[in-house]
């Protein structure tokens, strides 16, 4: 059963660096994780970035990454029951080389 548009819910907040100071253009990975589908967003200049329209009886996961910095993985858990829900990602751990 599809969720009534007013039920669902907002996911956003900013992309901060080690000092807390804003990172624009890092990509944000949203990830259901009942279908493992995956949204992306560019943070903005000031390191905002949104999800909107997101079912709230899914649990997702999110996390941003830049050219050699990432964030740690965050839970949005279905049993948060915040529309709107903001949530800081702090590039703080150096990405594997691969």
């Amino acid at each position: 059963m599809a969720a009534q548009q007013d039920e669902l819910r907002t996911v956003r907040g900013a992309v901060l660096d080690k000092s807390e100071n804003p990172v624009a253009t890092a990509i944000v990975y949203l990830k259901n994780v009942r279908t493992l589908a995956v949204k992306t967003y560019i943070s903005d200049k000031a390191g905002q970035y949104r999800f909107s329209g997101l079912d709230p009886n899914v649990d997702y996961e999110i996390h941003a990454e830049n050219d050699t910095m990432m964030s740690a993985t965050r839970t949005v858990s279905s049993f948060d029951s915040r529309k709107d829900i903001v949530i800081s990602l702090k590039l703080d751990k150096e990405k594997k080389k691969t």
